[in-house]
């Protein structure tokens, strides 16, 4: 299992994870970060996360709304 394989499967765990703890403002998001981080060769998302430069940004700003829409955003982008 190559790197980036294995950084998608532990990413679909998480965003599951997060989507069945629903909307509880008590529990902390978890990062989707699986400390693969290298932007892919049109620089857009990183391979890992698979978010782009600007939710890497923004992640430690967001709230918990915040940070489960970027989760919605990724499980968009898995393949």
């Amino acid at each position: 299992m190559t790197v980036v394989s294995n950084a998608m499967e532990i990413l679909t765990n998480r965003a599951m994870i997060v989507r069945a703890s629903g909307q509880n403002d008590d529990e902390p998001v978890p990062s989707p970060c699986v400390s693969v981080c290298q932007m892919d060769a049109e620089r857009v998302f990183c391979i890992g996360c698979l978010r782009t430069l600007d939710e890497l940004r923004a992640w430690s700003t967001l709230n918990n709304t915040g940070k489960r829409a970027v989760w919605q955003l990724i499980e968009g982008r898995l393949p």
